[in-house]
């Protein structure tokens, strides 16, 4: 069994958020079969923008007036859901979404993908 601390991983800023990666590729825990890491969506790392990648599971952690949308294209996302802590958000492979926030908000969440590769469109 491998155990890690997620309170001491370190953090990687991208567009929008910081990502924790506890298990998988380049993570302190590593499989060739799962990725999992944590993300907080606030307002000192800016906006997000829609994006897409493999399929997804997210767990929200906790939801501070934050928001998902989602589906159709990355400039008109068809759909949107107030976020509330407990949920478990599913997205299937390539299908565009957004995490956004209320001034203020924030949102804490953990990512689970089935796979450790290709997980962007970018890395295909």
């Amino acid at each position: 069994m491998d155990y890690v601390d997620t309170h001491a991983l370190e953090g990687t800023v991208l567009p929008g958020r910081i990502i924790y990666k506890a298990t998988g590729k380049d993570s302190p825990m590593t499989s060739s079969k799962m990725s999992v890491s944590f993300g907080t969506y606030a307002g000192e790392y800016g906006p997000m923008a829609p994006h897409r990648h493999a399929e997804e599971c997210v767990y929200i952690i906790r939801s501070d007036r934050g928001r998902v949308r989602w589906g159709g294209e990355p400039e008109a996302l068809a759909y949107s859901l107030a976020l509330s802590d407990g949920m478990l958000l599913h997205f299937p492979e390539n299908e565009w979404h957004v995490f956004e926030y209320d001034d203020g908000g924030r949102i804490d969440a953990m990512f689970i993908y089935g796979q450790v590769d290709n997980i962007r469109p970018e890395e295909r």
